[in-house]
């Protein structure tokens, strides 16, 4: 059975609490043996810092969402370093600029989000980073940051095969979800032509965002296998070499 790492979702939430172990029992039914729990604000980043030491497939990244930054204290900062220090925490995030719902000020957004790439660059740490309608402002925030930018993933990549190459420059990775397999993505579809096998990274971002063919439910890790069947198909390769290589590529991201 081939290896699935299920790069980016949120099982530990309370939408699973009532039926957590059969999720857990699917996922290693269907080969998601590694995958990462990521935080939005400081309870979910220190519930899945908790999750993690007692799942140990799962690793967790910790950070404060876009939605959530007129929230942020500076203080904060102290704790999610803390994490990261400790080795609880393989990365900071999801951090970034979502301007489709603007529940933070947009200004607000990008300073947030900009303290938290510092602080990673400070502890020699990853980003995984959510961007929604605001790709122009993520990038040039980026490339401010030239002398101070460390790895990241694009979760959930939403945009163009050209945007796509923007962030391939800066070094990034870029991580496809449930969006890819829809019948209406021919955008999304280009964009995964262009991203390299080192750099490719497969999610569910569960329970959001179910794909194909279990679309409109409550997504869950198991469900990663069908992005990585349709990535292969969109990329004329085999399925088990994609699993292989993107199982690789986010090991090597969150640090074994």
């Amino acid at each position: 059975m081939r290896e699935l790492f299920d790069s980016h979702c949120h099982v530990n939430e309370e939408k699973f609490d009532e039926d957590r172990e059969e999720v857990l029992a699917r996922m290693a039914e269907h080969g998601i043996t590694r995958y990462a729990v990521i935080g939005s604000d400081m309870a979910t980043s220190r519930a899945c810092v908790e999750y993690a030491k007692t799942h140990p497939a799962a690793v967790c990244a910790v950070g404060i969402h876009p939605h959530e930054a007129k929230g942020f204290r500076e203080e904060d900062l102290d704790t999610l370093a803390g994490w990261i220090r400790s080795g609880e925490a393989r990365a900071i995030g999801e951090i970034g600029l979502d301007y489709y719902y603007d529940l933070s000020p947009r200004e607000i957004q990008r300073e947030v989000c900009r303290k938290q790439m510092e602080l990673a660059w400070e502890l020699g740490t990853g980003v995984a980073f959510h961007v929604r309608d605001a790709h122009p402002d993520m990038i040039d925030l980026m490339k401010s940051m030239r002398s101070h930018r460390t790895p990241g993933i694009l979760h959930c990549f939403s945009g163009s095969s050209e945007i796509a190459k923007e962030y391939l420059k800066m070094g990034y990775l870029i991580s496809f979800a449930g969006p890819v397999t829809f019948k209406k993505a021919p955008k999304l579809r280009e964009a995964a032509l262009t991203v390299p096998r080192d750099r490719l990274l497969i999610e569910t971002d569960s329970p959001y965002l179910a794909p194909e063919p279990v679309r409109g439910r409550r997504n869950e890790p198991a469900n990663v296998r069908f992005v990585a069947e349709k990535l292969a198909e969109i990329r004329g390769e085999d399925p088990d070499e994609l699993a292989a290589y993107t199982f690789e590529n986010a090991r090597r991201f969150y640090g074994g």
